[in-house]
């Protein structure tokens, strides 16, 4: 009996081990897919920090923070109630999907960066005076609501994105490994995301207390903190709009490359590698940044042939078919 018992605790401690060791292969999976899904989806959290400020645009001081915190719940019941179980569904019933949506995103990532090039160089005269004009017609709460919605529908998509880049990482891993390092690279992009647009948004507030301090440094630090912040948000914009071509090109060649269309990927990697060689003491530096550089370019000739087919095309049978169901409701 008592030789029964060891080996039964042998057995226990065993499988406890082995309990244990999984547990840290998530953890490490989970820290390995963050690092990889936050790599590549660079573009999409810098421009997420850059643009969504604009939603507390107008608003009083004190409603800045809950209404970030409103747009922070949506984004992360987005991940965890729709966008994980979607994800993992995909993952079991149709793996092959994978790289196909993850280069639709990239398309979208493309188009609008693309976008973003072209408000540059031809800004939309007017375009936000008629916006104006609509919200001095809706009440405050209203004009809230409307906000943070529209926050939560672009940020769907933003989030999309960085569950398929994230489950890319981990695709041929257990199906509850998948599950563990979607919802903790979900909850930590939108803890990222959302903690850094609070920071920003009350940046200025911050800024002017620190001015009116006694002190002499902690003032000029203050007063350099909110004539800063419009530079800083300006060049986080244009640092967003940057990576998010090179990104969605990065996933559109990369996207070919396992679809067995393998010519574009080596091509880049070639001429990158081939002009490093001429700096060998930062090689691998000049390899990225010609890599980055080509990709970017790519983002943004792809992203001239979506835009029109989406805004032309797309768009109008999308709305048709809403107006079609309505009718019909």
């Amino acid at each position: 009996m008592s030789s029964g018992l060891l080996a039964l605790l042998d057995d226990v401690t065993a499988i406890a081990k082995i309990a244990a060791a999984s547990l840290d292969d998530a953890a490490a999976q989970a820290v390995k897919a963050g690092g990889k899904a936050a790599g590549k989806a660079a573009g999409i959290v810098i421009d997420d920090a850059a643009v969504t400020p604009r939603y507390v645009v107008g608003f009083a001081s004190d409603r800045e923070l809950p209404i970030i915190g409103k747009i922070a719940w949506g984004s992360l019941k987005n991940k965890m109630i729709v966008l994980l179980p979607g994800a993992l569904f995909l993952s079991f019933f149709a793996p092959w999907t994978i790289t196909p949506l993850l280069m639709l995103g990239g398309a979208y990532l493309c188009m609008e960066g693309y976008e973003k090039v072209m408000d540059i160089v031809r800004p939309h005269d007017g375009h936000g005076e008629d916006d104006a004009a609509d919200d001095g017609d809706k009440s405050s709460l209203e004009l809230e609501d409307e906000k943070v919605a529209s926050a939560i529908r672009t940020d769907f998509i933003l989030s999309a994105e960085i569950m398929a880049i994230t489950l890319s990482t981990v695709a041929t891993a257990p199906l509850w490994l998948q599950g563990g390092v979607l919802a903790v690279v979900g909850i930590g992009m939108t803890a990222l995301v959302y903690g850094a647009v609070a920071l920003i948004v009350k940046a200025d507030d911050a800024g002017a207390a620190m001015a009116r301090s006694t002190n002499g440094a902690v003032a000029a630090f203050g007063r350099g903190l909110v004539l800063g912040m419009p530079v800083f948000l300006k060049a986080l914009s244009w640092v967003g709009m940057v990576a998010m071509l090179w990104v969605g090109g990065g996933i559109m060649v990369h996207g070919l490359y396992e679809l067995g269309y393998p010519a574009p990927e080596k091509t880049i990697h070639h001429l990158a590698t081939s002009v490093s060689a001429a700096v060998p003491a930062v090689a691998g530096f000049v390899t990225w940044l010609v890599s980055a550089a080509i990709a970017a370019v790519i983002g943004l000739v792809i992203g001239a042939i979506v835009d029109p087919i989406a805004h032309k095309a797309l768009v109008p049978a999308f709305s048709s078919l809403k107006g079609l169901f309505k009718a019909k409701a």
